[in-house]
């Protein structure tokens, strides 16, 4: 059985969406959890409606508002199924997503498996296509090809997890960027994980949300690179120190700097960066490395959009004095 984690706080307007895609999922043998984390809308009058349509499939539970991470490790506490899945309320997948998922799971012993994800617009027209592993075979051994490691994009929500490596963990609570907190400590799990090619994962890009303020929370991204670094130096994989450089440069840096662009507040921008310039001489990472990281055998600062490109190029200049100013 597949069990399929929906966190629902105030999506309305795109929760029944979001559900009818999973209750006529093509695999059968599946459980959906909603967990209802304190909606003040009419979210939890949807869900009733939905579990009076569909009682054996979905179970349906409300609590206190906790957040992201606390909704989803409820819903953990209460799975059924051997393999878990995670939905956000406000996407939508393929009819066929968990099916195949699962296929593979079981045919190459895998305890992760990972679809792409296209962006989507509230029409439905694709907006952007976001290819995860390209040119990488559908079964992948880790130890052999690790770089996987460093270049993953770390969403929950295109995975699917055998239930086994929750055992011992779960989403960091009261933090941002909590996938890029766990799910690499999950991969380190892994021997085997597999991948389809196929963009089963709708991510919907809203037009009503109101634009989020970037604040200081962005350094929950370097705290999260650090909790992982704990995990990868009792992990099997501990000696691939190249691949552990590599994931601290696309998640510490340049993730980090994705978010940090966005903060307005000067006072709060020098904190950020100084931090960063903290992080970056912890781990002798030097600019050479950074501008020349690969991602996919492709260098990563080349293949992004000028303006990318111009502002990443700009700060690194700027930050060289920096370090050298708290070294």
């Amino acid at each position: 059985m597949v069990s399929i984690i929906v966190p629902v706080y105030n999506v309305e307007n795109y929760l029944a969406k979001c559900l009818n895609s999973l209750v006529n999922q093509s695999l059968q043998d599946i459980e959906i959890i909603v967990v209802d984390d304190g909606s003040k809308d009419r979210s939890g009058l949807i869900i009733e409606e939905y579990v009076a349509q569909f009682p054996n499939k979905i179970k349906a539970f409300t609590k206190e508002n906790g957040g992201l991470s606390d909704a989803r490790n409820f819903g953990l506490d209460r799975v059924s199924g051997e393999y878990i899945g995670f939905v956000d309320s406000d996407d939508y997948v393929t009819l066929t997503m968990f099916e195949e998922m699962l296929q593979l799971a079981e045919k190459h012993q895998a305890k992760m498996v990972i679809c792409n994800i296209q962006k989507v617009d509230q029409n439905g027209q694709v907006t952007q296509k976001l290819t995860q592993m390209p040119n990488m075979a559908e079964k992948i051994e880790l130890e052999n090809h690790f770089s996987v490691f460093s270049d993953l994009s770390y969403f929950a929500c295109n995975k699917l997890f055998k239930k086994e490596l929750f055992d011992q963990k779960r989403f960091k609570k009261g933090v941002h960027f909590e996938d890029i907190q766990l799910i690499p400590q999950l991969l380190l799990d892994c021997h085997v994980i597999a991948q389809t090619q196929n963009f089963h994962y709708q991510y919907l890009e809203r037009t009503d949300s109101i634009t989020k303020t970037h604040t200081e929370k962005g350094l929950d991204i370097l705290k999260a690179v650090k909790d992982v670094e704990a995990t990868f130096e009792k992990s099997t994989y501990a000696h691939k120190k190249k691949e552990l450089k590599n994931f601290q440069i696309f998640e510490g840096v340049y993730s980090f700097l994705a978010y940090f662009a966005f903060v307005k507040d000067e006072k709060i921008s020098n904190k950020m960066a100084d931090e960063l310039a903290i992080f970056i001489k912890e781990r002798k990472i030097n600019i050479q490395d950074i501008l020349s990281y690969s991602r996919f055998g492709k260098n990563y600062l080349l293949s992004l959009p000028l303006k990318k490109k111009i502002f990443y190029l700009l700060f690194f200049a700027g930050q060289r004095k920096l370090i050298r100013r708290i070294i």
